[in-house]
This record gives structure tokens, C-alpha cells and sequence, in this order.
């Protein structure tokens, strides 16, 4: 099928407009009128799923993060980025993406999150939509049954890629945990939200010292932090499944989520005990 139709149903999955005023999401490059066979999912546009894709002979990787978040005034290949620009041009390999519209969506980067850490039964987001209470950031969910904080975040780990990082939690391990609220990627922007929703426990990634500090002064909900690459990987496999469902012509594609670690740390050491 042609590149435009996939773009079109993936903007039916998730729309551009649902995107934040600042990001950039969309057909970051490729001819709409070329064919389309195989189709990569990756969360990082990077060297090495670029590599991937073409290793895989793939016609289009949709990632999650854009590669040109920010205006530029030249993609010419004296920089990492312009090369790869050139690169995926140069072997007519598109490339599109899906950030923060995707985040929004129902379901988005967060209901994936959620269901890999051990979440059932409904969702709801913890900041929703203007224009649609389904839609909107992060995720609330129960447990089957409560855990201490202590096995939660074994859990959390578990049902993660696992990465240099890890999993980390602040709070009293033997805490009881059953109602939990989620955001992928950087999350600390809804940390007054957790607090006022009475979840036992939110779940991000990319939180800092000071933020996590001062939270854990209110007497509030636990903290378990994620690496950010880890809390939205699982959305790949599940934005790999609606675009295989949104039409029949979709369904014939071959398609494939990378499980190359793109996480930006590869080293982590607890120095001396």
C-alpha cells in the first residue's frame, strides 16, 4: 500500500491535533506516493534503528520521539541528525512519528504502561481531555490485589525492558500498594495530580532530586521511578497491533517493533558497599 495510507491510518489512531502546540509529530520524511511493504516501530529515531530498518529492508519507521523536535534551518550530513536524515532519504526509508498525540490517546503510550506493570480492569487518565474524559495524560488502575511497595516495584521491573537504570522507588517498602497511577516518559509535571488522586503510588520516569524530595514530604503517594525509554517501549507492540486492526489493507502489512535498548545510559554501578 502507499506511504500516504499507512500515515493516514496511523492519524486516525493518533491524531496530529491531539499533539502539544510544541512538539512535532507526523511524516518527518518519504514520498507519500511510494509503496510501502514493511513497517518498523521503534521509540528513539537513532543510528542504530535507522541501521535496523534498513538491515530489515523496512520502508517506514514510526517512532515515538521525534528526530527534529526543534526548527532547524539545514538537514545537510555534517551533523548526526542531517545524516540520518539523509540516510533513511538516500534508501527510501520514511520516517513518522507519534509523540505526545500519542500519549493522549485511547489507548496511548500510558494504557501500555499500566498493563505492563500489573494494571487491570478500567483506566482512566489522570489529566484528561478537554473534549474527551477517555482520552488524555497518564493512567489510574487498581491491582488484582494489593502488594507491599517493595514487591511493586519487583513487578514494575519485571514487566519493563530492563535497562542500566533499573527501577527505583521512594517510600516505606512495606507500604501497601493497590491503586496506582502511571505516566510515561517524564512525568513529574503530574505530581501534584497523583497527590490529589489518592493513588497509592505513581509510576514515571526522569524524575529528579529535588521534585521526588519535596513530594515525599506531603506524606503522599509513593514514588517508583522508570527509565524513561523502559515506560514507553511497551506502546510499540501496541501501536503495532491497532494499525494492523484500523483497516484490512493495514493488515497485510509486515511489521516489527525494534528491541534494540536505545535508553541513553548503558552503565550503572552502586559504587562501593
Amino acid at each position: 500500500m502507499r506511504l500516504s495510507h499507512v500515515i493516514a491510518a496511523l492519524e486516525e489512531l493518533y491524531p496530529p491535533a491531539w499533539a502539544e502546540p510544541w512538539d512535532a509529530v507526523g511524516l518527518v520524511c518519504g514520498d507519500p506516493d511510494r509503496e510501502v511493504g514493511r513497517v518498523l516501530f521503534a521509540a528513539d529515531p537513532a543510528a542504530a534503528v535507522v541501521g535496523e530498518a534498513l538491515d530489515w529492508d523496512a520502508d517506514l519507521i514510526v517512532t515515538h520521539h521525534p528526530l527534529l523536535l526543534r526548527g532547524v534551518h539545514s538537514v545537510a550530513a555534517t551533523t548526526p541528525k542531517g545524516r540520518l536524515v539523509h540516510r533513511m532519504i538516500t534508501n527510501g526509508v520514511a520516517l513518522h512519528t507519534a509523540h505526545t498525540n500519542a500519549d493522549r490517546a485511547d489507548p496511548g503510550v500510558s494504557d501500555a504502561l499500566a498493563r505492563a506493570v500489573g494494571l487491570t480492569g478500567d483506566l482512566r487518565p489522570m489529566a484528561p481531555a478537554a473534549d474527551d474524559p477517555r482520552r488524555g495524560l497518564g493512567r489510574i488502575g487498581e491491582l488484582a490485589e494489593p502488594v507491599t511497595l517493595r514487591e511493586f516495584t519487583r513487578r514494575a521491573a519485571a514487566g519493563l525492558p530492563a535497562t542500566a537504570q533499573g527501577v527505583r522507588a521512594a517510600g516505606d517498602p512495606d507500604r501497601e500498594v493497590r491503586t496506582v497511577a502511571v505516566c510515561g516518559g517524564a512525568g513529574d509535571s503530574l505530581l501534584d495530580t497523583a497527590r490529589a488522586a489518592g493513588v497509592d503510588v505513581y509510576l514515571t520516569a526522569d524524575l529528579r532530586h529535588h521534585p521526588a524530595s519535596e513530594f515525599a514530604e506531603h506524606d503522599g503517594p509513593a514514588l517508583v521511578d522508570a527509565a524513561h525509554w523502559a515506560t514507553e517501549w511497551p506502546w510499540l507492540a501496541d501501536a503495532e497491533r491497532r494499525l494492523a486492526a484500523v483497516s484490512p489493507d493495514t493488515g497485510k502489512l509486515e511489521t516489527r517493533v525494534s528491541a534494540l535498548v536505545t535508553d541513553a545510559w548503558r552503565l550503572h554501578d552502586e559504587g562501593a558497599t
